[in-house]
């Protein structure tokens, strides 16, 4: 029993770093086609450090759709939860009694009582997560509206600053056209999503919940044979998921500024397409937390392409859909030669 758990949990891994490969691949190829299109507005490291600045949030919860994939689940939640956190964060910051620690420990305890409840329902009651996450994003919906139905700008002058907070990097950085060096600046949001790839790609490659994460989204029933909680870890999947959208919404509004009705609409559909594109199998069993910022970034490098071009934006959808299709085809395509035979991973 024992070997036949080291073996398909080493399959498993084996098939994480391909599929992280083939997507590291083609964000180097895509961001190499965007430079040689477009050199002035590529070749800069500023403009390849705002894609992680301006969308810290959006790579934050895919992280957490990340996770919550490997298991076996989904979360569709994930972007309305990070909406409400924002504006909730927003309204308290406003009320003249707010502080930013307080908004901190509000946007952590919206996304972790949204976690607990859907995860709950979805590891001990045993409903389909598809469900119990779309009844989620009504919920956050519905109270985002309740709330505060117009936008909302914080003014207030300690997270003013904080907002405006940018670390620079006098080293790295790019001339202007008056020959006048500009050095590199990274927002706060982009210093929090490099820490949360490290710890939890850490967690879940190291530790004993990041190990039964990948047997019970491969096979849920061989996992409990094993002696796995499945239970157990289903829900901390999704409390995890919901203190990243939580983490999210915070970041998000730190970057903005503001809470608005539309913030992070959509993002749950990004990050479920950035997940796939960074080598996370919709069935379970098979991903890789660093793969899920690549994914990310591969689409909005497209987005910023389509951008450049001139392009109309509805092709922006258009190409994420062809581009999703394309992952989903080939992940299917090289797991079906590894079972056959047609090509092997060293030491599998």
């Amino acid at each position: 029993m024992e070997p036949m758990k080291t073996m398909k949990r080493r399959e498993a891994i084996s098939n994480s770093n391909l599929l992280l490969l083939i997507a590291a691949v083609i964000f180097v190829l895509m961001y190499g086609i965007a430079i040689l299109c477009y050199p002035r507005s590529f070749f800069q490291y500023q403009t390849f450090f705002d894609l992680f600045s301006l969308n810290a949030a959006l790579i934050i919860i895919t992280l957490g759709e990340t996770i919550v994939m490997i298991g076996g689940g989904i979360d569709i939640s994930i972007g309305a939860v990070t909406g409400l956190v924002t504006m909730c964060c927003a309204v308290y910051l406003e009320s003249g009694n707010g502080s930013i620690e307080g908004s901190i420990l509000l946007a952590l305890g919206i996304g972790i009582a949204f976690g607990l409840m859907q995860g709950f329902l979805i590891a001990y009651l045993e409903i389909q997560p598809f469900i119990i996450t779309l009844a989620g994003m009504f919920l956050a919906n519905g109270l985002l509206t309740t709330i505060h139905k117009d936008p909302l700008n914080v003014t207030m002058p300690h997270f003013v600053r904080l907002r405006d907070t940018v670390i620079v990097i006098p080293w790295l950085g790019t001339m202007n056209r008056l020959g006048n060096f500009i050095p590199l600046e990274v927002k706060p949001g982009a210093i929090v999503v490099v820490v949360l790839i490290i710890v939890l790609s850490v967690f879940l490659h190291w530790s004993r919940f990041g190990r039964n994460l990948y047997a019970v989204g491969g096979n849920s029933q061989s996992a409990l044979m094993l002696g796995i909680n499945v239970k157990r870890t289903k829900f901390i999947s999704f409390v995890l998921c919901g203190l990243l959208s939580g983490i999210a919404g915070f970041v998000f509004i730190m970057t903005t500024g503001a809470g608005n009705v539309g913030n992070a609409s959509g993002f749950e559909m990004k990050a479920i397409a950035g997940s796939i594109i960074g080598g996370t199998m919709l069935t379970g069993g098979v991903g890789n937390l660093i793969g899920s910022p690549i994914g990310a970034l591969t689409l909005l490098t497209i987005n910023e392409l389509i951008r450049a071009a001139g392009i109309n934006s509805n092709f922006q959808a258009i190409a994420s859909g062809l581009l999703l299709c394309l992952f989903i085809v080939l992940q299917s395509s090289v797991l079906w030669l590894r079972r056959t035979g047609g090509f092997k991973l060293k030491g599998t």
